[in-house]
């Protein structure tokens, strides 16, 4: 990162070791694949970390997807390797990692649509998570997301309304206020107004959670994620969404 980097020539009192996926990295994370299964990847240890060798440990499995995770496991692989931890031992670590709630979690698959709960209420992270989806995936990624705070929205405006391109279809619900009081014209409808307007071509309001389940059975299809975003409750929605839909699905081959 550009402000990281920035920060080396002015740390002269202990020993620096970088990481990521830059070749300048004395950790350096290489050969990224990822599927639904999480991410499988090599990393290079340079010479001055291993006695003047270099070092690549390959093949390591993370059952997450995502770049931002694999850089994220590269830091821990660091510590791992100057704390002289077996390889095997770091594979093994790595590939039975549960991950942290919240984060990219899965909380059911019903007819193939896989349902995933995500904290992301910032620009930068929902944009990072849809991405992640559409590695994971050869189906469609849709995207639900619950503003939080009026002022967020209101201050990040122009950048939620450009973070959701990696999104085949948009739905947004109400402003969870967290305590706030609402402010004009920073609300669901302009919100998703300013998304079309943007030049997203799938943007829809959410009239009501009740109403989450049926927009989702009337528009996914199997392959598809439908990732639910926002720091409120929607995180009960995502939990609950699988068994709604489970149960639309009976109703209909019933009907």
């Amino acid at each position: 990162h550009p402000e990281v980097q920035a920060l080396i020539p002015t740390i002269t009192d202990r020993r620096v070791i970088t990481y990521g996926f830059s070749p300048q990295a004395d950790v350096q994370g290489q050969n990224v694949r990822s599927d639904a299964t999480g991410s499988t990847f090599d990393v290079r240890f340079a010479a001055w970390l291993n006695d003047g060798k270099e070092e690549t440990l390959r093949d390591i499995h993370l059952p997450m997807p995502g770049a931002h995770n694999v850089q994220n496991s590269l830091a821990s692989l660091a510590i791992a390797h100057e704390m002289k931890v077996p390889a095997a031992t770091i594979k093994n670590a790595l590939s039975n990692f549960s991950g942290v709630k919240r984060r990219f979690t899965k909380t059911g698959e019903v007819n193939g649509i896989t349902i995933i709960d995500d904290y992301a209420h910032h620009p930068v992270e929902i944009e990072t998570v849809l991405k992640t989806a559409r590695t994971a995936t050869k189906g469609r990624v849709i995207a639900v997301m619950q503003p939080h705070r009026f002022t967020r929205l209101r201050d990040l405006f122009d950048q939620f309304s450009t973070c959701f391109n990696e999104a085949d279809a948009v739905i947004i619900a109400d402003v969870y206020a967290a305590g706030e009081t609402p402010i004009e014209n920073i609300d669901r409808d302009h919100f998703v107004e300013n998304i079309k307007k943007h030049g997203h071509r799938d943007v829809s309001t959410l009239s009501s959670k009740d109403d989450l389940a049926r927009t989702i059975s009337e528009i996914a299809k199997p392959g598809d994620y439908v990732v639910c975003l926002g720091a409120g409750d929607i995180t009960y929605w995502a939990y609950d969404l699988p068994a709604q839909l489970e149960n639309a699905a009976t109703a209909r081959k019933s009907a």
